[in-house]
């Protein structure tokens, strides 16, 4: 087990540097967004070209092509959603922030050099291992922003690094962290902004729904333990709270079986039982991008007004001393 964080678990058989060094590289895992309207549809290729996401075909070359003709299909509606949130996605620079705070929280602990690696856009894996090598950094920690393991967000991550380590002729030698989903310091961190969501309500009453990022059913029955990491999520913070909540799942697309109930199921759901404030808590993320900006706050939100509920969303955890607290307890 890698890291203090009493809930860090590390792969079996990760690497191990057969040499010191005196620093360890950090290497923060997250999907990546893009940050210009011109690069949506590029982004999208690199998304729907990940077979570890989606099998489009019984061949890669053949994926890179219908994932050509989805990709001209749905870029203009993600262009706008993007172009409502600002002309891009913040993602990339909210990681970099995480990892300038992660920096100073290690600084005086040891040597550690930390930067981030995005999935499906800048800076890619291969551009951050180059940052590494070319400061002679050979031992890294994978460490993921996805508090929750998937096969679709950690595992590809850390495949698609260990891919460009093993494409770039430098000695590296990679341990890794696949989940934190019950870290006290990240429950600390979630309870904190629940608490400061809730005071939008000024003392009515209210339901906390939680809404997830949702799989296709058949990852979980394939033993994907990302429901489970959810859940174990929920239930240490119920703990905490004392709040209960209700699961639902959004950002779903494709015609496949995904995990239910859906979001906007869930907020009809609330107001045909006459629910009419509704904390929403984006559980899976810890940073604002497309889905907490434009999913919940405009696409729920309007949904929500439509159903007569009023919906506030909790601030993005982004850089908060308490999951920044999390991330540095899970480095050795």
């Amino acid at each position: 087990m890698i890291g203090s964080g009493e809930n860090a678990q590390v792969q079996p058989g990760s690497e191990t540097a057969s040499a010191p060094a005196s620093t360890l590289g950090v290497v923060l895992l997250n999907m990546g967004g893009p940050e210009a309207l011109d690069e949506v549809e590029p982004f999208l290729r690199n998304l729907f070209a990940d077979r570890e996401i989606i099998r489009l075909g019984p061949w890669p070359w053949l994926q890179k092509i219908i994932a050509r003709r989805i990709v001209k299909k749905r870029a203009p509606k993600s262009r706008e959603a993007y172009r409502l949130i600002g002309g891009g996605s913040p993602l990339a620079r909210i990681s970099a922030e995480q990892g300038r705070a992660l920096a100073a929280r290690l600084a005086g602990r040891g040597d550690y050099m930390v930067r981030c690696a995005m999935r499906y856009w800048h800076p890619l894996a291969a551009e951050t291992l180059a940052e590494f090598a070319q400061a002679g950094v050979s031992r890294l920690l994978a460490l993921p922003l996805y508090p929750h393991y998937s096969r679709a967000t950690t595992g590809s991550s850390l495949n698609d690094l260990k891919r460009a380590a093993a494409e770039s002729g430098f000695p590296f030698a990679i341990e890794q962290i696949e989940a934190w989903p019950d870290h006290p310091a990240y429950i600390r961190a979630l309870a904190t902004t629940l608490a400061e969501g809730a005071t939008n309500f000024a003392g009515e009453e209210y339901s906390v729904v939680y809404s997830a990022h949702s799989l296709p059913v058949s990852f979980i029955e394939a033993g994907d333990p990302y429901l489970e990491h959810i859940q174990r999520t929920i239930a240490a913070l119920e703990k905490l709270t004392g709040l209960p909540g209700q699961l639902c799942f959004q950002s779903r697309s494709g015609p496949v079986r995904w995990l239910e109930p859906s979001t906007p199921d869930m907020l009809r759901q609330l107001a045909a039982n006459g629910v009419v404030n509704v904390l929403m808590v984006p559980i899976s993320f810890v940073s604002d991008h497309v889905e907490t900006l434009y999913e919940i706050d405009i696409q729920y939100r309007e949904l929500a007004r439509s159903l007569g509920i009023r919906l506030v969303r909790p601030p993005a955890l982004n850089t908060h001393p308490d999951l920044i607290e999390a991330l540095a307890q899970l480095v050795p």
